[in-house]
């Protein structure tokens, strides 16, 4: 009886070790994508705390101009809300179009567009995210698997800078 008392107190302990291992130690204060590379890093101060792979617009070269051309856009951005009943699984709204991004698009009379995110896999798509991971299929927003989203939005809080560049 004291052996099984000893296991369930050790078993126990391990759970919270786990728990704690696995919990975020960070706060992530930079975003910074790479999107000739298709990388996120997350970092809190100089530490880079994670690293994912993403998908991009279909047209990822080149900052967004306007409504439309499925780029996602280049610049400096904040993460401004976090949205749970999205098309996608999961989503952060990023904060563009920015007052420059505006003043571009006035002087050559275009929409900006606008409602850029980081999300998870469509809701319903029964395809492998692996696989779907590895092209650039999104309308310029920022693409990672649903688990990933998870942990993305357990480590990033709302007000997040996020530095964009190719």
């Amino acid at each position: 009886m004291q052996a099984i008392k000893l296991l369930l107190a050790l078993s126990g302990f391990t759970l919270i070790q786990f728990a704690y291992a696995n919990a975020p130690h960070f706060k992530v204060d930079l975003v910074k994508v790479d999107k000739s590379a298709r990388t996120m890093l997350l970092y809190s101060g100089n530490t880079l705390v994670k690293k994912y792979k993403i998908a991009l617009g279909e047209s990822p070269k080149g900052h967004k101009l306007q409504e439309g051309d499925n780029k996602t856009p280049e610049g400096s951005y904040n993460l401004d809300y976090k949205k749970d009943d999205s098309a996608f699984y999961r989503a952060m709204h990023i904060s563009y179009p920015n007052e420059f991004d505006i003043e571009k698009a006035q002087q050559d009379d275009l929409n900006p567009g606008g409602f850029i995110m980081i999300h998870g896999q469509k809701n319903g798509d029964t395809k492998n995210p692996t696989i779907t991971q590895r092209f650039n299929w999104t309308n310029g927003c920022i693409a990672l698997t649903n688990s990933e989203m998870d942990e993305f939005l357990a480590l990033v809080d709302s007000g997040t800078k996020i530095d964009i560049r190719w």
